[in-house]
């Protein structure tokens, strides 16, 4: 199995060079990482590079127009969370593999229902662990509790879970032990996170060959 941080910003969007993170990524125990924006998929320094489109869009409208665009060419489509009826929309949306940001979503905007929708349709909830690294107070304490309210959900669904750094530099990437350990915060046991950092695999249908640089 694929070890795979779901979500890193390599420069332009972040500071590090996608190089460097690959890099990074290889000490630290990671397998693969979901970048988004990437050129092609590629393989760096042993570690398998997907591409991945992040959607932020205002309306299902603008979601199922940029599906349409980007799917032949990304590996991985991620929606960020909005209010509970977008959300239940894109969770039902085919093309969708990930809907991530709920920690900074509406409340109310994963529930039972969007819970079910996840389930049926194989769309995993991301675990983004950048707000538990950089946010304090009472906005880290939101974080933990959007997570918690997700585990619950996710041991009585049974929804895919994918864990990312949102990694915009190489001081943001973690380990799998500090993964482990950064979860473990919110309730999330050790096979849990394991499962998680494979679901991008799972997600995935067979694809063509990797170019190795």
């Amino acid at each position: 199995m694929v070890c795979t941080d779901a979500c890193v910003f390599p420069y332009p969007r972040g500071d590090t060079s996608l190089r460097r993170l690959c890099l990074e990524a290889r000490n630290l125990g990671l397998d693969s990482i979901v970048c988004i924006d990437a050129g092609e998929r590629a393989q760096i320094h042993d570690v398998l590079v997907r591409r991945g489109v992040l959607i932020e869009a205002g309306s299902m409208q603008e979601v199922v127009a940029r599906v349409k665009k980007e799917q032949r060419t990304a590996d991985l489509l991620l929606v960020r969370a909005g209010d509970g009826a977008f959300n239940r929309a894109a969770l039902s949306y085919r093309g969708v593999h990930i809907l991530r940001g709920l920690d900074s979503a509406p409340k109310r905007a994963f529930d039972q229902v969007s819970a079910k929708n996840a389930a049926d349709k194989g769309v995993a909830i991301d675990i983004d662990l950048f707000p538990l690294i950089h946010r304090r107070g009472a906005s880290r304490q939101k974080a933990l509790r959007c997570y918690r309210d997700v585990l619950r959900l996710h041991r009585k669904f049974s929804f895919p879970l994918t864990i990312s750094s949102g990694a915009r530099s190489l001081l943001d990437l973690r380990s799998v032990r500090e993964i482990t350990r950064l979860c473990a915060v919110f309730g999330m046991e050790p096979h849990e996170v394991e499962d998680a950092l494979f679901t991008v695999d799972a997600l995935l249908e067979p694809a063509g060959p990797v170019e190795v640089i």
